[in-house]
């Protein structure tokens, strides 16, 4: 079993040291279930791309914002956000965790 909390606070280390401001950890892959960790410190973002089949965005710690076809939705520390099957793309206004939920086809 995976302990979120430990992994957050791994990967917010990794990200901070990371030249790029970012971590990510492969947590479940069952089949087409995808769970991973993301870090990301302060003003990185993961560039707009494409939406796998289904998935969902939850804020482990900190403050981002998913960008949605050009509109913008803040979430912040315990709030989960569905991701439509739109191109998108994340920011990080202070260091952040997030934990993504996908299945891909």
């Amino acid at each position: 079993m995976d302990d979120l909390v430990q992994l957050a606070d791994d990967h917010a280390a990794k990200a901070a040291a990371s030249p790029h401001g970012r971590s990510a950890h492969l947590v479940v892959h069952d089949g087409v279930l995808r769970q991973t960790v993301i870090a990301l410190t302060a003003g990185t973002s993961l560039d707009e791309h494409n939406a796998p089949a289904a998935a969902s965005l939850q804020v482990l710690r900190g403050r981002v914002s998913v960008t949605i076809a050009g509109r913008r939705q803040e979430l912040s520390t315990g709030q989960l956000q569905p991701i439509p099957q739109e191109r998108h793309g994340l920011l990080a206004h202070v260091d952040s965790v997030v934990l993504l939920t996908a299945v891909t086809n």
